[in-house]
């Protein structure tokens, strides 16, 4: 054996470099890829090669101008020469004016081992803006400006959004934004007399209501304006133009319904109407001369007016795979920034996104497709939801693996109130290591299966609704989030925003973990949830989930609620229908043996008693809360002998462990 080594060594050393170099290639060939970089420049030019990351001397050849034209080129590498070989476009620093989305196909697609990566150059910071600046205002009347924006290629574009010095600005609006107070100022109340939110009221139209005397208004064009409403349960918003105002009863008609019926104390504002342009940042724009009015709330030298011009700024389609965009910021478009539908292994990466999205708009949409991923990227000052992640196969229970990791999401659902940072369904996607703040709603919420939440922070969200939670799903298909997982999260300060016998208050009314509506076979594990207003954890007839290991520490009313259902409540017989078809659609299907207690048809889960909230277990967690008058349960119709309680530490700095138990006194 040490002849045969010895033999190889001189062998060894008389190749020659090349040789080597050769040998070396040949045995790697699975595995080596050559590599091509472009690059990208606001100083480019379409018609250079882009081979060069700056123009030369004798400016014929440079960078290119355009990612579009940088795609094109990619997409003929890949069909030709360049096939095999990974792909690298630098893009340089500046501002580019996207104003038709980019989309990529499967032609633009790397392999795993051949990737396509489209990155800033260095440390450079390329902007996306999917609209353009307006220039050339004039003055109007007063502090006001106006521009003919028809002349500068908005002409038959109504855009909804305006950004100024990278803010979003405020369409023409009665009553005025209230910068001193965001959540609670600033708004108009409808008349008439309270209804407490949960009683019915028969034939409640859901398109009219009536204003304050205090609050009439004179509009030139009163069809032209909108009404931002929280209707009924202050759950979300509408937002929806006006059909006609009956100045005599103060009735305003809307073009259609909202969520629910918009009753007496709900809070309102009118928008979009040019004589409300009274206040600085505001804006409107003349749909009939094409004429921008705004008031700029500072000087207008040094800084950009942008407004939209596509709804989508990159769109990643079909078969799209192994491609990276890294680096960028995004900003200005009227719907979701970044969509990603049916890809593979395509991921967003250390990218800043913000000043994107309408009421439907949303920070990044990744639907469908495999191993996709947002990772590292700030978004803010979303229209609504900051990412939205689904894909996977539910009837068999194949996961997408789609992830939202380490991401620092914040100020979303700006239109849209049930906007939320993170919206995660399908089957086995994944958020995690993200921090999530200021939102109007819940910090995520989750439908689907064998979902992980993991690692993840939130805090102060939930400033503009109630009824809610830092997550938040329900069940009320019986297999909803079934599998699923959150742990080892840390959620704080959540707050809630809601009317108590018409008087709107902040705390109110919100949970950390809350499972809603027959949620059943969620693991909550290894999770700090503290000072939330209601209770850190909300089982609402909530089924076969396991609470382990856990610390709750000064929540509010309650440290622990479980509310259980009846078979003569309203919410069981009406579900029932839909938990039953839910059910069925996947009994026989081999992936969903192995489900917790999927064994039961919902027809059979009431007991003897009539109560149903069964097969949850609540162990070996810490609860800890000072406020004298707060309780450690609130427990109603829990048939105690088919749920588990043990191994837990509760501490109450000394004072007596009250249950809350409904109906005790205890």
């Amino acid at each position: 054996m040490m002849k045969r080594m010895l033999l190889l060594r001189s062998f060894s050393l008389r190749l020659s470099l090349p040789t080597v170099l050769c040998l070396f290639l040949l045995t790697t060939s699975t595995t080596w890829t050559w590599a091509t970089d472009f690059y990208v420049s606001p100083t480019g030019n379409d018609a250079w090669s882009g081979k060069l990351s700056a123009p030369n001397a004798a400016k014929t050849d440079g960078p290119l101008a355009t990612l579009a034209k940088a795609r094109d080129v990619v997409r003929a590498e890949l069909k030709g020469a360049g096939a095999g070989q990974a792909h690298t476009v630098n893009v340089r620093g500046g501002l580019y004016e996207i104003t038709s989305t980019l989309k990529f196909t499967k032609a633009d697609s790397g392999t795993a081992a051949a990737p396509v990566t489209y990155r800033a150059y260095e440390k450079e910071q390329p902007i996306l803006v999917g609209g353009s600046a307006i220039t050339n205002f004039t003055p109007y009347k007063g502090a006001i400006l106006k521009a003919d924006v028809g002349a500068q290629g908005f002409k038959g574009v109504y855009f909804r959004q305006l950004i100024f010095d990278g803010q979003r600005q405020h369409l023409a609006r009665y009553p005025n934004y209230d910068a001193s107070n965001p959540y609670g100022g600033g708004w108009a109340y409808a008349d008439g007399k309270y209804i407490p939110m949960y009683q019915d009221v028969p034939n409640e139209s859901k398109r009219t209501f009536q204003y304050k005397a205090a609050d009439t208004r004179t509009w030139a064009k009163p069809e032209e304006g909108e009404v931002f409403v929280f209707a009924r349960y202050n759950w979300w918003n509408n937002i929806i133009r006006i059909a006609n105002i009956d100045r005599a009863t103060r009735q305003v008609t809307l073009t259609g319904d909202a969520s629910y019926p918009i009753r007496p104390s709900d809070r309102y504002y009118f928008q979009n109407l040019f004589e409300e342009l009274d206040a600085p940042g505001e804006w409107y724009l003349d749909r009939e001369t094409w004429t921008l009015y705004f008031w700029p709330p500072a000087p207008l030298a040094g800084k950009a007016v942008v407004a939209p011009r596509v709804r989508t700024i990159l769109d990643l389609d079909t078969g799209t795979a192994n491609v990276t965009f890294e680096g960028f910021t995004f900003e200005c478009s009227e719907g979701t920034a970044i969509a990603m539908r049916n890809t593979t292994n395509c991921v967003i990466a250390r990218s800043i996104i913000r000043n994107v999205g309408d009421y439907n708009g949303s920070g990044v949409s990744l639907s469908a497709g495999y191993k996709n991923g947002v990772v590292g990227c700030d978004i803010s000052q979303v229209g609504s939801t900051g990412i939205a992640i689904g894909g996977g196969d539910r009837k068999h229970l194949v996961s997408a693996e789609n992830y939202a990791d380490n991401n620092y999401i914040h100020h979303v659902g700006v239109f849209y109130k049930q906007g939320v940072g993170i919206g995660l369904s399908g089957v086995g996607n994944r958020a995690s290591h993200n921090l999530i703040h200021d939102g109007p709603r819940m910090g995520i919420m989750f439908s689907g299966n064998n979902l992980v939440l993991e690692y993840n922070e939130i805090r102060h969200v939930n400033l503009e609704t109630e009824d809610t939670g830092a997550v938040y799903t329900g069940g009320r298909d019986w297999i909803s989030s079934r599998g699923s997982i959150i742990r080892y999260n840390y959620f704080h300060d959540i707050l809630g925003y809601g009317q108590e016998n018409g008087v709107w208050k902040s705390p109110h009314f919100a949970w950390g973990v809350y499972l809603d509506d027959n949620t059943g076979g969620v693991d909550v594990i290894g999770n700090i949830v503290a000072r939330c207003s209601r209770a850190g954890l909300h089982l609402h007839n909530g089924r076969d989930n396991f609470i382990d290991n856990n610390i709750f520490v000064d929540n509010g009313l309650y440290q622990v609620e479980y509310s259980g259902w009846t078979e003569k409540h309203r919410y069981w017989s009406s579900h029932l229908p839909t938990m039953i078809k839910g059910y069925e659609s996947v009994m026989n299907e081999p992936a969903w043996k192995n489900m917790r207690n999927m064994n039961l048809h919902p027809t059979n889960a009431v007991l003897a008693d009539g109560k149903i909230q069964t097969g949850n277990l609540f162990a070996r967690n810490i609860v800890s809360y000072q406020k004298p008058e707060a309780k450690l349960y609130r427990m109603g119709n829990v048939p105690y002998d088919h749920n588990a309680y043990d191994f837990n530490v509760f501490w109450h700095h000394g004072l007596p462990l009250l249950t809350g138990e409904r109906g005790s006194g205890k």
